[in-house]
């Protein structure tokens, strides 16, 4: 590889983890009683899905380990925010859902979020993060799909 291009990796390597890290900073100083950005993330999918998810989909979705999944799912578990039941077909396997508490804890994470995030929208430009969210977004998908 040409040194411009290392450069540039590095930049974006850089910028990225930088980005990422003051996000969360941010998220975590306005997310309702004491939710975690993981427990967010996991009651924003399941809001979103249709039906139930298995522990193993979930964590395939997030690309966690299966034990990682099972902690936030446990501590959901306990405040209330899913239900987690056995599968029907497969003793084995357990089934997660959301419930009514949960989707009203997403409801008002949400609501603290929108504001701090429209707020940098509004900083940086409406236009000008348009621009740059097809980027991030194949982006992304680059990295789900290589090793």
């Amino acid at each position: 590889m040409s040194d411009s291009i290392n450069a540039t990796a590095a930049l974006l390597f850089s910028e990225l983890l930088t980005a990422d890290q003051l996000l969360r900073n941010r998220l975590n100083k306005v997310l309702p009683n004491k939710m975690e950005i993981s427990h967010f993330s996991v009651l924003n999918h399941l809001a979103r899905a249709t039906g139930e998810r298995s522990p193993a989909q979930l964590a395939r979705a997030f690309h966690l380990t299966r034990g990682a999944m099972t902690n936030t799912l446990t501590k959901l578990e306990n405040a209330g925010y899913v239900h987690i039941r056995p599968d029907w077909e497969d003793a084995r396997r357990k089934m997660v859902a959301i419930s009514p508490a949960g989707l009203a804890a997403r409801n008002a994470a949400v609501a603290a979020i929108t504001p701090m995030i429209a707020d940098l929208v509004v900083d940086l430009g409406d236009t000008r993060v348009k621009s740059v969210l097809p980027v991030l977004r194949e982006l992304r998908l680059k990295l789900e799909t290589d090793p």
